[in-house]
């Protein structure tokens, strides 16, 4: 249950005056995005950070005003002009003047009786709004505040300047967020005392007084102390409810693994080249942890081509030698199989009895796998989605592996975990992440990474390319298809769009058929997984050398014999792709080219990217550049999907203060593990705050 002096916060915005059915509506599209599972709440409005300010403070006289400057100006009403009857189109103008001049106030459909009684001539008033000139003479269209001189102290010298979307004014949400700050109730204290002294944080309260009622701009800067203290409270929150997931995994009944090493020596001599010294610290991690009998939960980052599949296998095989089953689960089906192709050998050499469950896998043959799971006669299970459905039952599942981790949440893990009753959970990225999004999404695992390539991966040049020299690189690619050469052609969209200047894959292919005939094959997304199959395997075997594609091929596809990689409109593509994209070639013995092909004028960003991607072919390195220049929710593709990214937190400004969080946060739980403490008491309030209500639940269920 949630503690009742929250109740105030949760309530609808309806409750607040002002606030009707309707623009609790526009309330909602704002502050809970197009698919709300509640209507907007008082916590929200709170929330709703302000990102500037107006500053009224500017208080000229008429003749100094400049054009487009907001000024706050002392004026005398001289005379209305209403516009002639029938002439409704033109503007109301009031003149007025000080010492230094006269000026025009505009207002267009304005309501002549209504502005007559705001302003009767003679009465002296404060107006405050953006002059602009014209022909010499200065005027105030639409002024934003028009006050009485007894009433100038309600005059905003300073004003929050919101996010806002259609249907909502500044005006609107700045009187909604006032009322909102009144039903602020008095919350406990939350944040551990010598963390709340070194940083000099103000109270909840304070901080957010401070926020929307800001004295300067300052007061609204991310690196403001009061800003500071809430994103501290979110990640703090979020720390606290990873920590209690993990203290839930690693106090469920856990089982020590340990096997004979007999599988693994086998996959060992069947593979033609020795482990990296990463490859082989990240396996003894993995291993150890397995032969642990409290529950892994464990993080496996690899860079592109570090050979982290290898990795995997080693760890199945392991579980596989105690006893144990082990599952493999990958985000798409193209990577399911390709891992299928990748271990099945390997597997097959060890005795290891494999299996693939996908969305593919209908009727008997489904129902041969379930049975063959149930009796632990399939050992290692590769898969999608399907895997987490309530009919698949494993007999003994020691290990379950998660690919492309940032595609699945902390639910997904715990579901995972569920399906063995001991189960070991190991979750891999190929996508390095950087290490305040570790913190941030993982911290409730423990981290091994893959940073080396194996000898045998190539150095891949980078190159960039106007598009303007688009028809030399079309003879470039015929010159290497004609040596046998084997190219990927990426484009961003799948068919043409209107509202976006750039070529689909469609017409890429229609373009490249042309030119190349039947040596160039098409993948994406839209096509049926037989017809992907059927694309991939085409270009695998050479029987087509250009393989035009969109991003369905980012992420685990393996041709050896690919040495170029075109990506068109590369501008579009945000680092951490680029990045995946170049990791499909260099994979064989020869050198490797990508070329990332761009529409000129290229912005800053885009510059920054393209110049980074030149400069280094180092994943981790390039991660942290990706947060410098795009922030967190993209990164991890949270802005698309709702996954857990911060609402008031932002990792590039505040990524110091996570290592805090999340030290605390286990400190805490070390002591208090069931929060019962008067501190605990006032954290449970900080995690139903960041709704974090399922971590709550962890506590309740023990």
């Amino acid at each position: 249950m949630r503690p009742d002096i929250l109740n105030p916060l949760f309530a609808p915005v309806e409750k607040l005056p002002g606030i009707g059915p309707k623009l609790a509506v526009s309330l909602t599209k704002l502050l809970r995005g197009n698919n709300p599972d509640t209507g907007a709440r008082v916590i929200d409005l709170l929330f709703h950070l302000p990102h500037s300010v107006i500053d009224r403070r500017n208080r000229p006289e008429i003749a100094d005003t400049h054009q487009g400057v907001l000024a706050t100006i002392k004026v005398r009403i001289d005379r209305h002009e209403p516009p002639p009857r029938g002439k409704g189109r033109l503007p109301y103008r009031i003149y007025v003047h000080d010492e230094t001049g006269e000026m025009a106030l505009t207002y267009f459909h304005g309501q002549g009786s209504w502005l007559e009684k705001q302003m009767p001539v003679g009465s002296v008033r404060y107006v405050s709004g953006k002059v602009d000139w014209f022909n010499g003479r200065a005027a105030m269209v639409h002024p934003d505040y028009v006050v009485a001189e007894e009433k100038l102290h309600e005059l905003p010298m300073i004003e929050p300047v919101y996010p806002l979307s259609a249907g909502i004014s500044q005006k609107i949400i700045n009187k909604a967020v006032r009322a909102a700050v009144t039903h602020l109730p008095d919350l406990p204290e939350w944040i551990e005392a010598n963390v709340l002294a070194r940083q000099s944080f103000p109270t909840v309260q304070e901080a957010l007084g401070r926020l929307h009622n800001p004295q300067d701009a300052l007061d609204v800067s991310p690196q403001a102390v009061a800003w500071k203290r809430l994103a501290y409270d979110e990640m703090l929150a979020g720390q606290l409810a990873l920590a209690l997931v993990r203290s839930k995994m690693k106090r469920g009944a856990g089982k020590a693994w340990k096997g004979d090493g007999s599988k693994r020596r086998i996959i060992l001599d069947a593979i033609p080249y020795e482990l990296t010294g990463a490859q082989k610290r990240s396996v003894g991690e993995i291993v150890s942890d397995m032969e642990n009998p409290q529950r892994m939960l464990r993080l496996l980052q690899g860079d592109v081509g570090s050979g982290k599949t290898i990795v995997a296998l080693l760890a199945c095989a392991a579980a596989i030698e105690a006893g144990g089953q082990a599952t493999i689960m990958a985000p798409t089906e193209i990577l399911a199989r390709q891992h299928l192709a990748t271990i099945g050998p390997l597997a097959e050499k060890a005795g290891i009895r494999l299996a693939i469950l996908t969305g593919r896998e209908k009727g008997k043959e489904r129902e041969r796998i379930y049975a063959e799971l149930a009796s632990g006669d399939i050992d290692l299970l590769v898969g999608t989605h399907a895997i987490f459905q309530a009919n698949v039952v494993f007999k003994d599942l020691a290990l379950g592996i998660v690919d492309e981790q940032h595609r699945f949440g902390v639910h997904q893990r715990l579901s995972l975990a569920s399906k063995g009753g001991a189960a070991d959970i190991l979750v891999m990225t190929a996508t390095p992440i950087p290490r305040t999004l570790v913190l941030t999404f993982f911290g409730d695992m423990d981290v091994s990474k893959l940073d080396e390539k194996p000898p045998t991966r190539q150095k891949v040049i980078t190159n960039a390319l106007s598009m303007e020299r688009l028809d030399e690189l079309v003879g470039r690619v015929s010159d290497a298809v004609a040596k046998g050469g084997k190219i990927y052609w990426i484009c961003p969209l799948v068919e043409d769009n209107d509202e976006l200047p750039v070529t689909s894959v469609e017409t890429r292919f229609a373009a490249l058929q042309k030119v190349l005939g039947e040596r160039v094959g098409l993948i994406h997304g839209r096509m049926k997984p037989a017809e992907k199959d059927a694309a991939m395997d085409a270009f695998k075997n050479g029987r087509t050398q250009v393989l035009v594609a969109t991003t369905v091929i980012e992420v685990g596809v393996d041709v050896p014999d690919a040495t170029i990689m075109v990506i068109e409109h590369a501008e579009r593509f945000g680092l951490a792709q680029l990045h995946q994209l170049r990791g499909r070639v260099g994979r064989g013995s020869m050198a490797s080219t990508c070329l990332l092909l761009y529409k000129a004028p290229l912005g800053e960003v885009a510059q920054a990217r393209i110049k980074i991607m030149r400069e280094t072919e180092d994943g981790f390195r390039i991660a942290e550049e990706d947060l410098r220049l795009r922030g967190e929710g993209e990164i991890l593709g949270t802005r698309q999907s709702g996954g857990p990214g911060f609402q008031i937190a932002r990792a590039e400004e505040h990524g110091e203060l996570l290592e805090i969080a999340r030290d605390d946060a286990r400190l805490i739980l070390n002591d208090d593990p069931d929060l019962a403490s008067p501190r605990g008491q006032a954290l449970r309030v900080l995690l139903y705050l960041f709704s974090k209500d399922d971590a709550v639940r962890l506590l309740q269920a023990g």
